[in-house]
């Protein structure tokens, strides 16, 4: 009884220690989206006599996931609102997520709409005036078909096309450094995760940095690359490549931490925001790279897919970490001092 007491102790610890919404919003969503008279999950809604010959579908994700898991549900969500002859409404407004400020990004609330221009002209207070209105479900960690982009097919990658517009701003951001950095250079992309990543219970185990490195080596060997360009969100991964690979390595200058939760920094405006911002910069100037070296994550899954799964890439395929929120914090590690025939982490050879 007591070891259970401790367990549950430890457990809410870890949980707490991880959040990546501030204390304020999560008071914000029960109070408003998850009392018993005003639950909007799950639901279809009348909420008043506007719009009665039309149907929407409105596509929240309560906390949700990074950016690109964001996009991917986003995605299967818009398929589905055609599917049904919806209108699809994305609303990361009332249903705030890991990204939104307190204040206004240019002119919005709506989070989706600080990188994305609107799918439609329809307005959210006029949608929660409306006669018909689907409510989509958030919680889609038992659907395996939301689970990565490998699960999206052509018809996706046309609804991406027709419907997901990257404001102009970030867009010119990309290219600029890309017309700084790739200019007539066959360019080397690196993906790999630390911080949080190395802890996280069912997720990927992210690759070592001798792993990375040996990849790396072996790339450059080919004399097929001119220039390496790396996205990583830990600081020490930056340093340590940069000191290796000197003036042949590039990056775009974005927060990077040591920390196990990058949201949390109290001395960047508008920090939040910003980290979603350099999430889809990173991932368009990934996407034009001649070949990625990445682990399983969203990011450079998204680069492929917005080249419609064109493009050359090498994935270092470490599993997953355990289900068991105890073991999955320390299990990273013990693999990574392991040699593999025990178990540890593979080099390229």
């Amino acid at each position: 009884m007591i070891f259970k007491i401790i367990k549950n102790k430890i457990k809410s610890l870890i949980y707490n220690s991880r959040s990546n919404i501030s204390k304020n919003l999560q008071k914000n969503i029960k109070k408003n989206y998850l009392s018993n008279n005003n639950v909007l999950k799950y639901h279809l809604r009348s909420f008043g006599n506007k719009n009665p010959n039309k149907k929407f579908y409105v596509i929240q994700r309560q906390i949700g996931g990074g950016m690109f898991s964001n996009l991917n549900y986003v995605l299967h969500h818009i398929k589905i609102a055609n599917d049904l002859n919806c209108i699809p409404i994305i609303d990361m407004e009332n249903f705030p997520t890991k990204y939104n400020e307190k204040n206004k990004i240019n002119h919005t609330s709506n989070a989706w709409e600080y990188y994305f221009k609107p799918l439609n002209n329809y307005k959210l207070k006029d949608i929660y005036k409306s006669k018909f209105v689907i409510i989509s479900d958030s919680k889609t960690r038992k659907l395996k078909e939301f689970d990565s982009f490998k699960n999206l097919n052509i018809d996706h990658y046309k609804i991406f096309k027709k419907n997901i517009k990257i404001n102009n701003e970030i867009i010119n951001e990309a290219k600029k450094f890309i017309k700084k950095n790739f200019k007539n250079l066959n360019v080397l992309g690196v993906h790999f995760r630390g911080t949080d990543m190395k802890t996280q219970e069912r997720h990927p185990f992210p690759a070592t940095y001798k792993q990375i490195s040996s990849y790396i080596d072996f790339e450059l060997s080919t004399k097929k690359f001119d220039k390496i360009f790396l996205v990583t969100e830990e600081l020490n991964y930056i340093k340590k490549l940069s000191k290796k690979y000197k003036s042949k390595i590039c990056f775009y200058e974005s927060f990077r931490s040591n920390s196990n939760d990058i949201f949390i920094n109290k001395h960047r405006k508008n920090h939040r925001y910003l980290i979603g911002r350099e999430n889809i910069i990173d991932m368009l100037i990934l996407s034009k790279t001649k070949k990625i070296i990445c682990t399983n994550s969203h990011l450079p899954d998204a680069s492929n897919f917005v080249n419609n799964f064109k493009m050359n890439i090498i994935k270092i395929n470490n599993g997953n970490n355990s289900n068991n929120l105890l073991i999955a914090q320390c299990l990273w590690y013990v693999k990574k001092m392991l040699p593999s025939y025990l178990g540890g982490f593979k080099l390229k050879n």
